[in-house]
C-alpha cells in the first residue's frame, strides 16, 4: 500500500511526538503520526503522580492528564494517527523519504518530505550493569516497576532496594512506600544525587528513605526469586573497595541508573550521534545533520521536565512543516570545559529567529555562576545562575540575528559570578 505525499511523518506518540504533530498540522502540513503502542502518551500514561504542566498550563497535572490535553488537541486537527504500528525502514530517495510501516494490516510505504524522530528514550537495563550472579525474578528497571504498579495494578515488591538515584527510581521509592512496601534504601555510586532536588525532598526525605552515596551492588543471589544483594563502597574511580561488602536481604532490585536516547532509527539513517548527549546532533531548528530529518524530546537528549520536551516537539514539528530543500550554512557552538553539553550543537545562520534557545548541562555542581555567550570574541548575552547541577537542564535565550556570518565562531563560557 502506498500513501501519497504526506507532508510530515512523526515517529513516536509521547509528549514530544504529540507536540510535533500538532505544530506541523497547525502550520498547514498533512501529518501522519506513527505510534507502536496501543495508546498515545508514551511514559506519561504510567506516570500517575502530579507535577506536570505547571510551566505550560499553569496547573498541576498528572502524567495522563497532561497527555490528554495534547491528545485532545491533536484530535481537532487533520493529522492521521496509526497505533500499534512500527517503522521498519526509512530510505532517502530524490529529496524525499520513503517510510516503511508494519502493523496488523500488513506492510505499507509512506512518502514524505520530512520526518520527525520522537522515539523517546530507554532505561539502562540490568544486563548493562556489571553485577555478578544469576538473574532471578525481581530484578527490573524502575520504569518496569512503575508499569506493574500503575498500569497493571500489581505490587512488584515488598522489600525493594534501588540502585541509582535517577528520577524514576526516586518516584518509585515513594510510590512503593505509599502501597505499603518497605524501601530498604537507594544506593548511588557517585558523590551527588542524579535526580532533581524536588524529587529528593518529596520522594525520599518525606518518607525517611535512606540515600547512600558512593555505593554500588556487586552481587545478587537467589534461585527463582531475588533473595539478597551485596552492597559495596566504591572509590573515586567507582571501583568497589574490598572489605566493605555488606549482604542485605531483599525481594527485588530496581535499576535506576539513567536514560539513553532511543537511536535505532537515527543510526539506521547514519545520523551523526553526539557522544555527550547520545542523541543525534542538530541545529537550532532541531534538524539533524541529514536534511529533512528532525529530532526532538528524549530522542535528541534526555530532558528533565516534560514541558521542555513538549517545547522541543513544537519547534521540530513547525520546522518540519516548513522544510524546503536548500543548502544550509552551519556554524558550530563550542563550550568551555565546565559544560557537559549544549543543544543545539550547530546554528543554521540562514534560518535564525529573533530568539534561539540553547539548553545545557553543567559538568559539576556549581553556585553563583555566569554563563556568557560569545560571537567572534564579543559577548552577545550573559545570564547569572544561583546554582546549577548536572541532573538539571538550564536554558539561555540568545538573539543572533545581526551578529553572525558564515565564518563566525560561537562559544559558551561559564564563569564565577562576582
Amino acid at each position: 500500500m502506498l500513501m501519497s505525499k504526506v507532508g510530515v511523518v512523526v515517529i513516536g506518540g509521547g509528549p514530544a511526538g504529540l507536540s510535533a504533530a500538532i505544530a506541523a498540522a497547525y502550520d498547514g502540513a498533512s501529518v501522519l503520526l506513527v505510534e507502536r503502542e496501543a495508546r498515545l502518551g508514551g511514559m506519561l500514561k504510567q506516570s500517575i503522580h502530579s507535577g506536570y504542566g505547571f510551566l505550560r498550563y499553569d496547573e498541576q497535572l498528572t502524567g495522563p492528564e497532561y497527555a490528554f490535553k495534547d491528545i485532545y488537541t491533536l484530535e481537532q486537527t487533520n493529522a492521521i494517527v496509526l497505533l500499534q504500528t512500527t517503522v521498519t525502514r526509512i530510505v532517502s530517495i530524490d529529496n524525499s523519504f520513503q517510510v516503511t510501516l508494519l502493523n496488523r494490516h500488513g506492510v505499507m510505504n509512506v512518502e514524505t518530505k520530512s520526518v520527525v524522530i520522537a522515539t523517546g528514550c530507554l532505561e539502562r537495563s540490568p544486563n548493562q550493569i556489571s553485577i555478578h550472579g544469576s538473574r532471578p525474578s525481581g530484578i527490573m528497571t524502575a520504569g518496569n516497576a512503575q508499569y506493574y504498579a500503575n498500569i497493571m495494578g500489581q505490587l512488584p515488591s515488598k522489600y525493594p532496594i534501588i540502585l541509582g538515584s535517577g528520577n524514576i527510581g526516586l518516584i518509585m521509592a515513594r510510590r512503593l512506600s505509599l502501597e505499603g512496601a518497605k524501601v530498604l534504601g537507594v544506593y548511588e555510586q557517585s558523590e551527588t544525587p542524579q535526580g532533581s532536588v524536588r524529587n529528593l525532598a518529596e520522594c525520599l526525605n518525606d518518607f525517611n528513605i535512606p540515600l547512600h552515596f558512593q555505593h554500588t551492588i556487586t552481587h545478587v543471589a537467589g534461585l527463582h526469586r531475588l533473595k539478597s544483594v551485596v552492597i559495596c563502597r566504591v572509590d573515586k574511580n567507582l571501583n568497589p573497595i574490598r572489605g566493605t561488602e555488606n549482604q542485605v536481604k531483599c525481594d527485588s532490585l530496581l535499576i535506576s541508573t539513567g536514560l539513553i536516547p532511543e537511536t535505532q532509527l537515527s543510526e539506521s539513517l547514519k545520523l551523526p550521534i553526539s557522544p555527550e548527549t547520545n542523541g543525534p546532533i542538530c541545529d537550532q531548528n532541531y534538524m539533524s545533520m541529514l536534511d529533512g530529518v528532525f529530532v526532538c524530546g528524549n530522542a535528541m537528549h534526555i530532558g528533565d521536565m516534560v514541558e521542555y520536551i513538549s517545547e522541543s516537539g513544537d519547534i521540530a514539528g513547525r520546522n518540519a512543516a516548513r522544510y524546503m530543500v536548500r543548502e544550509r550554512q552551519l556554524i558550530s557552538i563550542k563550550t568551555s570545559k565546565d559544560f557537559l553539553y549544549c543543544v543545539p550543537q550547530y546554528l543554521d545562520i540562514d534560518m535564525l529567529h529573533n530568539e534561539t534557545s540553547i539548553c545545557f548541562r553543567s559538568r559539576d555542581i556549581r553556585e553563583n555562576v555566569t554563563v556568557r555567550v560569545y560571537a567572534d570574541g564579543h559577548e552577545v548575552i550573559s545570564q547569572e545562575f544561583p546554582a546549577i547541577r548536572p541532573p538539571e537542564i538550564q536554558n539561555i535565550t540568545v538573539n543572533f540575528n545581526t551578529v553572525l556570518n558564515p565564518e563566525s565562531r560561537v562559544e559558551l563560557r561559564m564563569e564565577n559570578s562576582r
